[in-house]
């Protein structure tokens, strides 16, 4: 496949789709579904929701094409050894990771709102990282799954933009990944914080990545 320009901020960038993998953070069911443990916080959900559509787009056109898509879901243990006192009492009772939830106990894997909403279910085969933090670079594997693949360029969608986007974002590029934000595919709980994260991104030249948006991305893509 021959390298892509795509239109973006603050400069067009390039990737090499056989070295370019799509990375889908965090689309969950308690942070996306109504009734979910993100709703039951008083957030709007609805945010969240817009960046369905455009995530399946780019997910059907990522898998079209062959390309490595890395799922990846924030939770934790059954038995909670994997979350630090800090994050685990941080909240009030009630509202702990691990206390009873509308979708089943709080950020804790294998319950139902840990898993990933069926608009976006990973394929059999698709490589899905379970964090304990917010980057997914944190105690996981995703860095070595990477380098083993010779990835350089990460596309990236999902939730929230200002808190496990960012920080992954932030990962990648510590690693040496160039980051390509696909903005209409992410969301937050605030859309000030969303617009925020992205500027942050994009400053001082591009200081974590490129910004953009599916449709440039489509546009660049080849058809078949």
């Amino acid at each position: 496949m021959p390298a892509l320009i795509i239109e973006a901020e603050p400069t067009p960038v390039t990737i090499d789709l056989l070295f370019t993998a799509l990375v889908v953070i965090d689309m969950q069911k308690d942070f996306l579904y109504p009734g979910g443990y993100g709703e039951s916080l008083g957030n709007d959900v609805s945010l969240l929701r817009r960046a369905i559509q455009p995530v399946r787009r780019v997910l059907q056109a990522a898998r079209r094409l062959g390309l490595l898509v890395v799922h990846t879901r924030e939770g934790h243990l059954p038995d909670l050894s994997d979350c630090p006192q800090t994050k685990l009492l941080r909240w009030p009772e009630g509202r702990r990771i691990g206390d009873p939830g509308p979708m089943g106990r709080i950020l804790v894997r294998g319950e139902p709102g840990h898993a990933i909403i069926d608009e976006l279910a990973p394929l059999p085969g698709e490589t899905v990282v379970d964090k304990p933090g917010k980057c997914a670079f944190y105690c996981t594997d995703l860095d070595q799954l990477l380098k083993r693949r010779g990835i350089q360029s990460l596309l990236f969608a999902g939730v929230t933009t200002d808190v496990c986007c960012g920080t992954t974002i932030s990962g990648a590029n510590d690693r040496g990944y160039n980051g390509i934000v696909l903005s209409d595919c992410m969301a937050a709980y605030d859309p000030r914080r969303h617009a925020s994260a992205l500027e942050i991104i994009k400053a001082q030249g591009g200081i974590f990545g490129w910004v953009t948006t599916s449709e440039n991305l489509l546009t660049a893509l080849p058809k078949s």
